[in-house]
């Protein structure tokens, strides 16, 4: 039928489809000869590279498996000169076109003009600039802004032949042989070659003479010494051009040393090190936990990661003074048995080596690039909680040193760096409390740009507790940048989800280890009442993050059944993926567990984080990084920078590569946070903010219950409780019994010291919030409220405020309508039997986030309930938060759910 009505479709269809000869090599080579076949072409011969220590080239391994004719002529010239019986096989496939996408070789002119349709090559730069072999390593060393790659018609020339097709891509300041390979160069690349090849079938194929200006040419890059003096920039893109191979050296105490893995730095971030004096550098290199620092002659940095000596063994940078220090562990009956299974796999990738002994070495034996990967990939299905990177087989490579390596990594003893902490210790509640006081990036602790500091104050008495870095803008692009960098490039975006939860579980349990010290800083810093603070600040913290350590693999997608399901087999699924770098900006009332709530599903759903504590409390937020960092989380996962809301909160809703902001704070913020969320990149958005929390208890109520529930539901926390009763309508006919009930709970209210197991009410956590009670309180009388006792602040040091009941609180009131954020119960009447006009003056409030009801009706409760405009109705109880439960707001109360499944599920991920 198709036939008959276009006539020229079977012509059309056989010119997409070309015999084709692929000359080349290497993985790359492997990737386009399997997308020629999945394009329909027929490969009529593979010609490549002879066997190396037993083992085929990727390439040829492919070829023979698909049963396609594999050529492997060690040379297809001799002194200039074709060889005729090698020329001879190649024409015998009968091969329209010559595909070569890497090949090493030289192919003489009678097999490159041969085929119908010419030859076409694959080189890795934009030509005419960098013709010659090495053309990646070139365009790194003189510093080029764009690479790309290029396919052209190969001639008789050097890279000469006309260009058919480029692509280009911006070279990265940081970019190394490897990165700009696997990002661009290699799937572009393949892409690219197989669109030329379409290109040819369809016969529009461009020849574009490649012009003379801009062309150069390098030769072979050979492993060459340093020239130290140059720029740190020059010196940066020679070490990164010349990177493992051929190396870039210098002469270091005597021997050649290799050095690679280089990157840009600030000089701010070289300050501490020991001093390595190298050859004709212009000053002395420096030894640090990041690496080895080095100076350009115009005095700024670069570090280099790693370095390798003449006998071939690879260190990182860091442990330079260190190395060959670290003493043999002996192996336990588990880890024997880890050890053989490791020598099978040795064995099965060594083929050609008969035993293998601790001695081998597995370079030296004959494995390349590729075995490494897969040794990696061994090492994970075998022991999951060991995840090696490639530069650790580069930098243990006999066996002995391998399983030396990956038992430590196993026993958690793997020599990573020191997490270095510049405790502000203190003695009390008796005990010594260490908390660090800097900025937590990319899993160190740093000072802020400039060393900029403010103090933070103890509400109990007024005083400063020290000093804490003050993030500025560049520090919030730099733990940015490392956030970003974990996510797409670190072990965390490759990690396990089963792996990933069990990190997360392992930091609830140093939480748990710490947990009275952890009450102690919330206390200090937050004002919470260290019994309080012991079993809801830190205890629903930990359980937070226990709670999500479970959901790590389970967070899926699922099957859609579609209309055009059958006859085609068609399949519709949803994936759930991690979003990326997150923001998290968390208020002071509940320092830690509103990190816990926001920063436990972020993580379990695969992301990074990037939060702000409040500037007032940012004491739990910078230990809770140290404990991050000693569970092992990989560097930039976690980043807590202290500062001001106007700076740093600013720069995460406005930053580009922040692709989620998460808030907890007033209604007035989160509106300019969603403002500039909108404007900047249409980041998602999740805001918890005011509420009004309407409470109303009826006649029927447990009155016992319902005044020690309404009194908590107010005093909790002392006030300073976002789902705290902003304001409780009671029934009339109770209304004198009830006020008089909570005035007398409200006298046994021990006000005092936090940290004395006695107190009841601790101080409000700033001055300035302290002011505004006051302000708040006076407001009310003013406008005709009845204040029956407090209002006003204790008269004594710190910030303490009387527990405050007002009644005869009429709607239109200022106090009747915003919320305190205190100690301060705002009691109004309502009429027996008038159930849907409470529910209107309940409702009467853009706020919505929590409320509450009183009766021993169940049809009662039920009714008002579904009629309350609010995120969580509670029913004869009060603050029952559950890590299960979804906790969030209607209305300017903001939009997004904390805790529970959907959390994690669907708030920190995006379906696919």
């Amino acid at each position: 039928m198709i036939t008959e009505h276009f006539p020229l479709w079977p012509v059309y269809s056989e010119l997409y489809k070309m015999k084709i000869a692929v000359i080349g090599q290497s993985l790359f080579g492997q990737e386009v000869y399997k997308e020629l076949r999945k394009e329909g072409h027929t490969i009529v011969g593979v010609f490549t590279i002879p066997d190396k220590d037993g083992k085929a080239d990727p390439l040829a391994a492919e070829a023979e498996k698909d049963g396609v004719s594999v050529f492997k002529f060690p040379r297809w010239r001799v002194k200039g000169q074709a060889i005729p019986e090698v020329v001879a096989q190649y024409k015998a496939t009968g091969a329209e076109l010559n595909v070569m996408p890497f090949c090493s070789q030289f192919i003489p002119m009678e097999v490159i003009d041969h085929p119908k349709h010419g030859s076409i090559i694959y080189h890795p730069s934009l030509l005419p600039r960098h013709r010659g072999a090495s053309a990646i390593n070139w365009t790194l060393i003189h510093g080029d802004k764009k690479g790309g790659f290029t396919v052209f018609w190969a001639d008789d020339g050097l890279d000469t032949g006309p260009v058919l097709l480029q692509r280009e891509c911006d070279v990265e300041p940081n970019d190394t042989v490897n990165t700009i390979y696997k990002r661009f160069l290699f799937p572009e690349g393949v892409k690219g070659t197989v669109e030329a090849v379409r290109l040819i079938a369809q016969g529009k194929a461009p020849r574009i003479p490649q012009p003379e200006e801009g062309a150069t040419y390098e030769c072979i890059q050979k492993k060459d010494n340093i020239d130290w003096n140059q720029s740190a920039e020059a010196l940066h893109n020679w070490i990164r051009g010349n990177d493992k191979v051929p190396g870039a050296w210098a002469e270091v105490d005597g021997q050649k040393v290799t050095f690679y893995g280089s990157s840009l730095v600030d000089n701010g971030t070289t300050a501490n090190g020991q001093p390595l004096d190298i050859p004709g550098a212009s000053r002395p290199g420096l030894v640090t936990k990041s690496g080895l620092v080095l100076f350009g002659n115009d005095g700024k940095a670069l570090l280099v990661k790693n370095l390798q000596f003449e006998d071939g063994k690879m260190i990182a940078a860091a442990q330079y003074f260190r190395s060959g220090s670290s003493a043999a562990v002996e192996l336990t009956e588990e880890e024997k048995a880890f050890a053989e299974q490791m020598r099978a796999v040795w064995q099965s990738i060594l083929t050609n080596v008969a035993q293998i002994e601790d001695s081998t070495d597995f370079f030296k034996s004959g494995a390349a690039s590729m075995d490494v990967v897969r040794l990696v990939e061994e090492v994970k299905l075998r022991a999951s909680s060991c995840q090696l990177q490639n530069e650790d087989v580069y930098m243990n490579t006999s066996f002995q040193d391998f399983i030396q390596m990956c038992v430590r990594k196993l026993r958690g003893e793997d020599d990573e760096e020191e997490l270095v902490v510049d405790y502000v210790e203190k003695n009390i509640n008796n005990m010594t409390v260490k908390m660090p006081h800097q900025l937590f990036i990319n899993g160190e602790f740093v000072d802020a740009e400039g060393g900029k500091t403010y103090k933070t104050i103890n509400p109990t008495d007024g005083t400063a507790i020290c000093d804490v870095s003050l993030a500025q803008i560049s520090d919030v692009d730099k733990a940015v940048a490392a956030a970003k960098e974990a996510f797409e490039e670190g072990e965390w975006g490759k990690m396990n989800p089963r792996d990933r939860g069990r990190l997360i579980h392992k930091l609830a349990d140093l939480m748990e280890e710490h947990q009275e010290e952890l009450a102690t800083i919330e206390a200090i810093d937050s004002g919470a009442v260290y019994t309080l603070a012991l079993k809801t600040h830190v205890g629903m913290s930990i359980q937070t993050f226990r709670y999500f350590a479970g959901w790590c693999d389970k967070i899926q997608g699922c099957t859609i059944p579609i209309n055009q399901a059958r006859p085609n087999r068609n399949l519709t699924f949803t994936k759930r993926e991690p979003i990326g770098v997150c923001a998290i900006v968390i208020p002071w009332n509940y320092p830690l567990m509103m990190l816990a709530w926001k920063t436990a599903a972020c993580l379990a759903a695969g992301n990074t984080v990037v939060l702000k504590p409040a500037q007032v409390t940012p004491l739990t937020a910078v230990k809770f990084a140290e404990l991050a960092a000693r569970a092992g989380f990989p560097k930039g996962v976690i980043n807590i920078l202290p500062g001001s809301g106007s700076l740093v909160g600013q720069r995460l809703s406005d930053h580009p590569d922040v692709r989620k902001l998460g808030f907890t704070g007033s209604t007035e913020i989160g509106k300019h946070i969603m403002k500039s969320c909108a404007v900047s990149n249409v980041k998602k958005v999740s805001l918890e903010l005011g509420g009004k929390s309407p409470l109303i208890i009826f006649s029927d109520c447990d009155m016992d219950k319902a005044v020690r529930m309404g009194m908590s539901s107010v005093f909790f926390n002392k006030g300073e409780n976002c789902i705290a009763a902003g304001r409780l309508f009671v029934e009339e006919s109770i209304h004198d019994q009830f006020v008089k009930r909570v005035v007398e709970e409200m006298k046994k209210m021990r006000i005092g010291d936090p940290l004395d197991r006695s107190t009841d009410h601790g101080p409000q956590n700033h001055k300035a919030h302290l002011d505004k009670l006051v302000e708040y309180c006076q407001t009310g009388v003013k406008e005709g409220a009845t204040l029956v006792c407090g209002g006003k602040q204790v008269q004594r040091p710190g910030f303490f405020f009387e527990p405050t009941l007002f009644t005869d609180v009429q709607d239109h009131m200022y106090i009747a309508q915003e919320e305190s954020f205190g100690p301060v119960m705002i009691i109004s009447k309502f009429k027996s039997g008038e159930v849907d006009d409470v529910l209107r003056r309940a409702n009467a409030t853009e706020y919505g986030l929590a409320s509450g009801v009183f009766t021993r009706d169940i049809s009662k409760a039920l009714y008002v309930s579904e009629r309350l405009n609010a995120g969580t109705v509670f029913v004869n109880t009060y603050n029952k938060t559950d890590v299960a439960a979804p906790f969030g707001g209607f209305k300017q109360s903001g939009f997004g759910k904390d805790l529970g499944e959907q959390s994690c599920r669907t708030k920190f991920t995006s379906g696919v």
